[in-house]
């Protein structure tokens, strides 16, 4: 091969590897802002919250109790919170254990088949805040006393598991497979495979706090848990910055939301100016939803013009 020949290539072999190098560059570009964008939800009045931030509420975010259904009531529920529902699933009649051993079957049932009539993705966000003694099914009274084995932790873990493997679908072989490794009553009949995502919520500080009580108390499980969530409010005492951060690292191999987050009663840019900070600073961010849209309730950004305006600035622009 001639020197000139020689020097040809090597000019070629150079161009094309900077083209290579600038069609990944960009793709990685593409890629990182498009990690950079998360899904915006909204519990309430949609469209009277894109009105006040501008906000395109992808999630729609609702709360179903175990007495709920039949199927055709659930499935209208959903297609009324299109794009993408959240079920927040609580029940006042049935503990964990209740649920666990099967109790609470025919409402499953019953999702299991809206869900998969709705036939697209919807997060399932079973027993929200489950370390916050309001909750009927929280392990501990206020002041740390237990409520027994009912509602005990390892109970909870059991009753999330079922209502994510019955949730999800499957046939009656692979479901009863499923229980069977939990010592669980199995099902007596195939179920339609879903694409149901399962949210796993406590909040960052257990209260009341103290280690039994804690979140990972109530964790039950890689295999039952798609998505890691907090609930981040500012209160009169402060916003839990340094729980949620811990929450954050502590399932690093998780998806993170903040599946609820709001303004207590008061008027603060700077908790909304924060958020957008987290949110641009956790890539593994898939969801923040606002708690609510509702006129009137304490939560409304309606009055409180400058986390409006935050929030329209800030917030509104992270959506997809």
């Amino acid at each position: 091969m001639s020197l000139l020949a020689r020097v040809r290539l090597v000019v070629a072999v150079a161009c094309a590897g900077l083209l290579v190098w600038g069609v990944a560059g960009a793709a990685g570009s593409n890629g990182r802002e498009a990690a950079g964008r998360t899904q915006l939800g909204i519990k309430g009045n949609a469209e009277r919250f894109a009105q006040l931030t501008g906000q395109r509420s992808v999630i729609r975010h609702v709360f179903a109790g175990f007495e709920s259904g039949p199927a055709a009531r659930l499935s209208k529920t959903l297609e009324l919170l299109r794009p993408i529902p959240m079920l927040a699933v609580k029940s006042s009649l049935l503990s964990p254990l209740d649920i666990a051993r099967g109790r609470g079957d025919s409402f499953l049932y019953e999702l299991n088949t809206a869900l998969a009539d709705f036939g697209e993705l919807v997060y399932v966000r079973p027993m929200p805040e489950m370390n916050g003694h309001w909750n009927e099914y929280c392990a501990f009274n206020r002041d740390g006393s237990s409520r027994g084995s009912r509602y005990s932790t390892a109970a909870f873990r059991k009753a999330f598991a079922r209502i994510a493997i019955l949730s999800r679908g499957g046939s009656e072989r692979e479901l009863d497979r499923q229980l069977r490794k939990l010592r669980l009553p199995g099902v007596d009949f195939d179920l339609q495979p879903t694409k149901a995502r399962m949210v796993w919520n406590p909040q960052g500080y257990g209260a009341p706090d103290i280690p039994a009580n804690s979140a990972k108390a109530y964790f039950p499980g890689n295999a039952y848990v798609d998505v890691v969530a907090n609930d981040l409010y500012r209160q009169a005492t402060g916003a839990a910055w340094e729980a949620n951060e811990a929450l954050y690292r502590a399932h690093p191999g998780k998806p993170y939301a903040i599946a609820e987050w709001g303004l207590w009663g008061m008027d603060d840019p700077a908790f909304v100016e924060r958020m957008a900070a987290f949110v641009k600073t956790h890539p593994r961010l898939e969801f923040l939803s606002y708690f609510n849209s509702e006129r009137g309730s304490i939560w409304d950004l309606e009055t409180k013009p400058r986390s409006r305006a935050a929030y329209r600035t800030l917030i509104t622009p992270l959506g997809r």
